[in-house]
């Protein structure tokens, strides 16, 4: 089975001077992991990145599936992103173009960059931020929010990074999780043209209590808008760096020392605090980074990523500036002013490769089709020459218009498939080697053991869907859920699986081509616009309402724009509501929901009935409410449900 049928060759020009040229290359890489895991990796860790103290050993697997690598070497993430550039006189090259949400555009060069990253780890260092602390960053897209984190990997203190969308009761969850000293945000954000509250939000959650960790609160003056003022504890960002020395000597860490955590939603309500290392994260982001994307010195790469998540991580702060690239950073939004904003950019910083979400893509084609004005065609794309997706799979229909109206038809898309869990990409074309199937990710990357088994771990034949794992590590992986092992053991590694990675995807290989097609969640965890939200959470969050609400259940919807929505059936303390009392309801929880983990959390569909469907043991089918949610004939077996007459009323849209 393939997504698509058509495929595309690889661009003779693309192919000529890549980094990994043409099929027989990738094969050479991929027998030199398949030989030796531990030497291939052990080369590109010491082509890619600089150590401080060499590393003897390669892999320890003895204590699986707590693998480490390269973990008696000691290197500093920060000095191999921004020192070691300027020490081989690219001080001058720009790091980062910054665009405001106002098209304001500043240049960053590699030397500001570390003058910048220098002042603010002084700042920490001077409010008593050390080695393995913990630093929260609650920030929007800005040149600060990268700094931030240079900073904190700077002076060996381990940053969380909390998308600037998330609630209060999210980020004072996350907060007290990490064990936070310090919290780093702005006064606002800037956004489509609306100033949007972070201080305040950061006020609120910590007065949610739990958060007696967090000494200090450092704040970016980024719009002068008004907010509240804790003396005791606020400081101002300008204030604290204007004084301080623009050198500051990298702290030297061991290679397994934790550079950040970055909490995801997981199938039961409590998220998970991914945990990272410095080594073998940094090799994989960097390494990645060069081949997937083919950098060059001479390109402009635009990754359109918040650092809230994990492609902001690995795509915004640590790959490109590890390997000495020019980025674009963005701090608004792609619709805004209009929705050719994308385009513009392209045109006016010639960006060379762009990494962008199906889910952008999607509404810019529907944008489109609305206003011919901002099509792709009316502005000077030439300087592309190579696409990527991340975030979900793209469909095939988004994947050839990309190709067409965006990349002329004449630039790779590299669709890439990775999780906050794996550090970086996992499957994914190489655009100087691997022919190109619109809806497929194609081929693992060299040195990832991806595979497609069956619930016991035996591989199931080309062709036959099953589930994805992930043979043998590799140095980006996921190292721990921080403070639960246990958690970490079972969601990663169940030992029916034979000690492979479980992804948590479903998917199918090509019987002619082997190529990987991603099927979807194999849990409870919905994708919405490229963002993971475990229904649980959100379940979790409409039973909160504990005014209204007695029992909740949440699944996912295809949606055309954002991949998956979400569909929510809920049982109220009251009678079942209808009409104009339902809509207003549904808007109060949506509210809610908004409230306690931040909008990108509200259900679409919400629907009332007077129960779920349950069997007769209690257990919500949750299949039923899948077909519901999607408009289908209920043609399952419904002999075993207790209450039949609630899936008319859980029909009924609102």
């Amino acid at each position: 089975m393939s997504a698509h049928k058509i495929t595309y060759p690889v661009p003779g020009a693309v192919m000529k001077d890549a980094h990994v040229s043409g099929m027989p290359a990738y094969r050479s890489l991929v027998a030199e992991a398949d030989a030796d895991l531990g030497a291939y990796w052990g080369r590109l860790a010491r082509e890619f990145v600089s150590w401080r103290t060499p590393f003897a050993k390669t892999l320890d697997v003895g204590s699986a599936p707590f693998f480490k690598w390269f973990e008696d070497g000691t290197l500093n993430a920060s000095y191999n992103c921004l020192d070691r550039h300027v020490e081989r006189g690219l001080g001058d090259k720009a790091a980062i173009v910054f665009e405001a949400d106002d098209g304001q555009v500043n240049r960053v060069t590699y030397s500001d960059l570390l003058a910048r990253t220098c002042r603010l780890a002084n700042a920490l260092k001077t409010r008593g931020v050390k080695k393995g602390d913990r630093v929260v960053i609650y920030m929007s897209m800005s040149v600060e929010g990268v700094v931030a984190m240079q900073a904190c990997a700077r002076i060996g203190a381990t940053h969380s990074v909390v998308f600037g969308g998330f609630s209060a009761q999210s980020l004072r969850d996350r907060i007290a999780g990490a064990g936070a000293v310090v919290v780093i945000t702005a006064d606002e954000q800037l956004r489509g043209g609306k100033q949007l509250p972070l201080k305040a939000i950061v006020d609120e959650a910590i007065a949610l209590g739990g958060c007696d960790s967090v000494k200090d609160v450092i704040v970016y003056r980024r719009t002068g808008g008004q907010i509240a003022w804790d003396a005791l504890r606020d400081r101002w960002m300008h204030e604290e760096t204007e004084t301080q020395d623009d050198t500051c000597e990298p702290e030297w860490v061991g290679a397994e020392h934790p550079l950040f955590l970055l909490y995801t939603s997981g199938s039961t309500g409590k998220p998970k605090g991914v945990q990272h290392s410095t080594g073998g994260y940094l090799v994989h982001a960097a390494v990645s980074t060069s081949w997937t994307f083919d950098l060059k010195d001479e390109d402009v790469f635009w990754c359109t990523a918040d650092i809230g998540w994990v492609t902001g991580h690995t795509y915004i702060t640590y790959g490109p500036l590890s390997i000495g690239a020019t980025q674009v950073v963005f701090e608004g939004v792609p619709t805004y002013p209009d929705a050719g904003r994308f385009w513009q950019m392209i045109q006016d910083h010639k960006v060379s490769v762009f990494y962008t979400a199906p889910t952008a893509i999607r509404s810019l084609i529907k944008a489109t089709e609305a206003n011919q004005a901002i099509h792709p065609g009316r502005y000077d794309l030439a300087s592309l020459r190579i696409l990527g997706s991340v975030g979900e799979p793209i469909n095939p229909a988004a994947w050839e218009w990309y190709h067409e109206h965006v990349g002329g038809g004449r630039c790779p898309i590299v669709d890439t498939f990775w999780q906050t869990e794996t550090g970086g990409h996992m499957i994914t074309p190489l655009p100087g080697a691997t022919p190109l199937v619109p809806g497929s990710c194609t081929l693992p990357f060299p040195g990832i053991a991806a595979a497609v088994v069956d619930e016991t771990g035996n591989d199931v034949p080309n062709g036959q869907g099953g589930l994805l794992v992930v043979k043998r590590p590799w140095p980006g992986m996921i190292r721990n859920i921080w403070g639960d092992p246990e958690r970490f053991k079972l969601s990663y590694f169940p030992p029916e699986l034979q000690g492979y990675y479980l992804a948590g995807d479903g998917a199918i290989r090509d019987v002619e081509t082997g190529y990987f097609t991603i099927t979807g969640r194999i849990d409870d965890v919905l994708n919405v616009s490229g963002h993971r939200m475990g229904t649980m959470e959100i379940e979790s969050a409409l039973v909160s309402c504990t005014a209204l609400v007695a029992e909740a259940a949440v699944v996912g919807r295809p949606d055309e724009t954002t991949g998956e929505t979400i569909c929510a059936f809920v049982v109220l303390k009251g009678p079942r509501p209808t009409g104009d009392d339902a809509r207003r309801i549904a808007a109060e929880l949506r509210h809610w929901v908004a409230k306690e983990i931040g909008p990108i959390a509200k259900p679409k569909d919400i629907r009332f009935g007077d129960n779920l469907p349950k069997t007769r043991s209690g257990k919500i089918m949750r299949r039923l409410l899948r077909s519901i949610a999607k408009d289908e004939a209920i043609t399952q077996d419904i002999s075993t449900l207790e209450n039949p007459a609630v899936l008319d009323q859980l029909m009924e849209r609102n």
